[in-house]
């Protein structure tokens, strides 16, 4: 008998790698392995994000114009990788959106930072809390996934589980902006 483990509700339920493509598209779908934490993979995912545009922030921060570029190509290049990826995960683990693809988290969260730029100068050695109240919000809307996020999770494949994770980062980024902008 099979005993109920919240934690699997939304786990694929099969992992069918065959050949290289699909170890690459696996690795890349669950943030290099975040996504197989069996609790909170979502988060996990997140903090994959977090800790790239902190290594972005922290490596190119001086240079406002050129951090805020870093941030959008990051995100073009995650994006752009996150839709091929999770929809050849969805097929390998058998499940739409399977709780192991994270690579939507990880996009979403280093869109929240695109817009701390312009703010850095401002915030000296106080950045890297910023970046926590960054992860918050981000979680925050995924989770609650406000008008219109919600309705994005519908689209099929790659895109749909992308594009949901793509607003709540924008929204994340903007909400993060306009409270920088009251404290600085």
């Amino acid at each position: 008998m099979t005993q109920y483990n919240p934690f699997d509700s939304k786990r694929g339920k099969a992992l069918k790698i065959d050949g290289a493509a699909d170890f690459i598209a696996v690795f890349v779908a669950t943030g290099f392995g975040a996504g197989f934490i069996p609790f909170g993979p979502g988060t996990w995912g997140s903090i994959v994000g977090l800790l790239i545009a902190y290594g972005l922030i922290a490596a190119f921060g001086s240079d406002t114009l050129l951090l805020q570029n870093i941030l959008i190509a990051a995100g073009v290049v995650s994006a752009a990788l996150g839709v091929w990826a999770s929809g050849r995960a969805e097929k390998i683990f058998d499940r739409k959106d399977a709780g192991q693809i994270v690579i939507d988290e990880v996009f979403g969260q280093i869109i929240s930072f695109v817009f701390i730029a312009p703010y850095l100068a401002g915030l000296g050695a106080n950045w890297r809390w910023w970046m926590i109240a960054g992860l918050a919000l981000f979680r925050a809307f995924d989770i609650f996934k406000p008008y219109p996020i919600n309705r994005l999770q519908g689209l099929s494949g790659g895109l749909g589980v992308m594009m949901d994770d793509a607003l709540a980062g924008v929204y994340a980024a903007v909400a993060l902006s306009l409270l920088l902008s009251l404290v600085i």
